[in-house]
């Protein structure tokens, strides 16, 4: 019974083993490599919880997929009529205590929650709603 049991383990260990190595020829390139990430858009960033979370505090009635939105913050919608210029509308991504000292808003890129790039992507995103 005992060398039934370790001819039943060692089975499971090799189709365990085996898939793995199926599993990882299927997520490859045909040249061997892994296969790209996905480029992360400023739409992923502004709805990650550990990055830019808009919709902690904002509501972006214009998406079907914004769920729990916040009604803390102003909602997000015909942002390029209030920022005509989207320079000051990244500005206050970054910081909005330099517009208004009692801000609420976290400072995105003074504090470093955001990089340059990812505060690119977010005001692009943002700035299309």
């Amino acid at each position: 019974m005992r060398k039934l049991h370790q001819v039943a383990a060692a089975c499971a260990i090799g189709a365990i083993m085996l898939s793995g190595n199926v599993l990882a020829q299927a997520t490859a390139t045909p040249s061997g490599a892994a296969a790209p990430k996905k480029e992360v858009t400023g739409k992923d960033l502004a709805f990650d919880r550990r990055k830019g979370n808009c919709l902690a505090c904002h509501a972006m009635p214009t998406l079907s997929d914004a769920e729990s939105p916040g009604q803390y913050g102003p909602p997000l919608i015909a942002m390029s009529a209030r920022f005509p210029d989207k320079a000051r509308m990244r500005a206050q991504i970054w910081d909005a205590t330099t517009f208004n000292a009692s801000s609420s808003m976290i400072p995105f890129g003074k504090h470093g929650v955001l990089t340059e790039a990812e505060i690119d992507k977010v005001a692009d995103f943002v700035y299309g709603l």
